[in-house]
């Protein structure tokens, strides 16, 4: 049994590990004079998960504020701009939006087909890409079929030939065949380019570079995607892997090593399973510049309040993390990462001059209009053409009618109190695993089956992120709305103890609210609306203390009327992120799954609306199970949801929402509003 994280070089790591990591090559060409210098500007789109187009399915609208074919403005601009310049993707690239399902789910393409996401960033040319999390989301042998990368795994169904996939190469260094003790994906790769250079002369010059790209994809991507990954793969110690790699390359004539991480910046002590290992991977000897992704954040990013942002070795406002330039392009395609070096060619071979070295985040949003509108770059209008089948296609599988709604199903107010965009979704998967128990597990029937899910989308893209379904007839895009990701369902058996931990962990939602404070104080913390997980039944009730630490704040935790038992038994229905430790939740870790289902969260909520037909408010979106519990503040509780909304929370019985501040001011069309807490 191969161990979950396998580390290759343990004594190895001290040796390489320095803060000093613009390291040159050793590897001199005798092409190049010294003194010659040159600019280069490195470019980072992440976490696109196929929004290629500014277009939301869900809402079958356009939507201005993502999209890669706006990205594409500002690739070109930028190499308008620069002379010498590569492009690079840092993951999560293939999964995310309704064309995403439909051609991986829906109409799965076959071998001969390329993917309409690598269709596109095959026509921008993009020089290297690197493999993330959600790449595994549809399983190995999609991946590998639309990769046009073979693998040597146990896995069903894996092509037979290499496939039509993405022009230019994949990399990802610690994800390894447990068949073979090799990477799936090629490690790394060394790019010969041809810079446009000046002479000492001052005459211009083409000076050959080699430059080497590594990717690092994210640890717990073995708990995330269990069902795809147990037993076929494993995953190497980040840094032990990057000190080998980056050592490799170099001694192979890589005279500028550009790492592709997808991971974000956490300054907390390092371990194997490091999701964002980034503070790390920048101590790693040897590496010019890291590109950051999968937090869907920006770096630079002078106003930041991330931890890992502000620890010590980090320059947030300059893009530098222990001296070495870093970027994270935002995600959706809303914002472009640029590291321009400066290159000069000594004695050893090329080298960064660091202090002319920048670094910046440039966003599609331009800023706005005399109407108060924002306005975004120019889309790529060949883009459009480029994918206008499979947008076609698309558009007219989410139109697909399911049933109907008597009111309107959104997560404007979920972080206080709304459940009309939740309930449908516990009372799908409630209603599955009751009836799967019932048919084959005759050990737990009698146990009781609940439910708990969260409001998936809950404004972190601003005004427009958010779960809307109007009333009226429902089609599939609806539900795509209402379930936002790929994920099984799974049921985990708990106890009563378990469920209340599961709530204290959900309830980090909050920040802390001192009572006595007259100045405002901010409700919802940085803790994603994507673990704010739920109950929405009458037989559970509880209420969140927001004025008491994370971890003790639920009390009056109820079980039909009564106080939970904490020794008693309860099968939970989630889906297999969460049952296999998505979120760090406690007592989630996979050893309490008493079924992993293979149907989709997303199916099952189709077929249960299918089923019932005619949703109505009371008995599909009613059941609030959690209250605050009551107190009385000396000054506002203020939080931020979508401009013009407050109707919906009047329609939800939330009387004590009222409007503080119509323009919050970020530019994203957010509204404050303000909560009577003693209410």
């Amino acid at each position: 049994m191969k161990a979950k994280y396998k580390r290759l070089l343990a004594p190895l790591v001290l040796a390489l590990l320095a803060a000093g990591c613009n390291s040159s090559s050793s590897h001199k060409s005798a092409q190049v004079e010294v003194g010659t210098h040159a600019s280069v500007a490195l470019l980072e789109t992440t976490d696109l998960h196929t929004n290629i187009l500014g277009y939301d399915y869900f809402k079958l609208a356009e939507d201005k504020s993502l999209g890669l074919d706006r990205t594409i403005s500002l690739i070109q601009a930028a190499r308008a701009e620069f002379s010498n310049t590569l492009l690079f993707d840092n993951g999560d690239t293939i999964q995310g939006s309704a064309l995403a399902d439909y051609q991986a789910l829906i109409a799965p393409i076959d071998c001969s087909t390329t993917l309409a996401q690598y269709k596109v960033m095959n026509r921008l040319n993009y020089d290297a890409g690197v493999i993330g999390n959600h790449e595994f989301n549809y399983g190995l042998a999609f991946l590998s079929q639309v990769t046009g990368t073979p693998f040597n795994v146990e896995e069903e169904g894996l092509p037979s030939e290499a496939c039509a996939g993405p022009n230019f190469p994949l990399v990802l260094a610690n994800v390894v065949s447990s068949k073979d003790d090799q990477p799936l994906f090629a490690p790394y790769v060394i790019l010969d380019r041809t810079l446009q250079a000046e002479g000492p002369d001052g005459s211009t010059v083409e000076a050959p570079i080699k430059v080497g790209v590594i990717g690092f994809a994210p640890p717990p991507i073995l708990n995330w995607d269990k069902r795809w990954l147990d037993g076929k793969v494993y995953v190497t110690d980040t840094i032990d892997t990057a000190a080998e790699y980056v050592t490799q390359m170099r001694a192979e004539g890589a005279d500028l090593v550009v790492m592709l991480e997808h991971g974000g910046v956490d300054s907390s002590p390092y371990s194997a399973s490091m999701e964002n290992a980034g503070y790390y991977l920048a101590q790693v000897r040897g590496v010019d510049v890291l590109f950051l992704g999968h937090s869907h954040q920006t770096f630079p990013n002078a106003t930041s309040t991330a931890t890992g942002f502000n620890a010590e070795g980090v320059d947030k406002t300059g893009g530098f993390i222990h001296g070495v330039p870093a970027t994270m392009g935002g995600y959706w395609g809303k914002n472009l990462g640029v590291v321009k070096l400066e290159l000069v060619y000594g004695d050893s071979g090329w080298y960064v001059d660091t202090p002319q070295t920048t670094v910046e985040v440039r966003a599609t949003l331009l800023g706005k209009d005399d109407q108060g509108a924002n306005v975004y770059v120019t889309p790529d209008t060949s883009v459009a053409e480029l994918i206008a089948s499979e947008h076609a296609a698309t558009i007219a599988y989410v139109k697909t009618p399911i049933g109907d709604t008597d009111f309107r199903m959104t997560t404007y107010f979920a972080d206080v109190g709304e459940v009309t965009a939740v309930e449908i979704v516990n009372q799908a998967q409630a209603a599955y695993v009751a009836d799967y128990v019932a048919a084959n597990l005759p050990q737990y029937q009698g146990l009781p089956v609940l439910s708990v899910s969260a409001p998936f989308k809950s404004g972190y893209g601003g005004g427009s992120d958010y779960t809307d379904v109007a009333q009226g007839d429902l089609a599939i895009n609806n539900a795509a709305d209402l379930y936002l990701y790929p994920n099984t369902v799974y049921a985990v058996k708990v106890t009563g103890q378990g469920i209340k931990d599961w709530l204290e962990k959900a309830a980090n939602r909050f920040n802390q609210i001192d009572p006595t404070l007259t100045t405002a104080q901010e409700l919802v913390s940085s803790f994603p609306g994507y673990n704010f997980d739920l109950f929405t039944t009458a037989d559970i009730s509880y209420q969140i203390d927001v004025t008491q630490p994370a971890g003790s704040r639920i009390v009056s935790l109820t079980y039909q009327g009564s106080p939970i038992d904490l020794n008693g038994e309860f099968i939970i229905a989630t889906n297999n992120y969460r049952a296999s430790g998505g979120g760090s939740f406690p007592g989630l870790d996979g050893s309490n799954i008493i079924y992993a289902s293979p149907d989709a969260n997303r199916d099952v909520l189709i077929s249960y609306i299918k089923q019932v037909q005619h949703l109505t408010r009371s008995q599909h979106g009613a059941h609030r199970s959690w209250r605050f519990a009551p107190v009385t503040t000396a000054g506002p509780v203020i939080f931020h949801s979508a401009q013009g909304q407050l109707e919906v929370a009047n329609a939800a019985g939330l009387n004590n929402v009222s409007l503080y501040q119509a323009d919050d001011g970020s530019a994203k069309g957010l509204s404050i509003y303000q909560i009577d807490l003693s209410q």
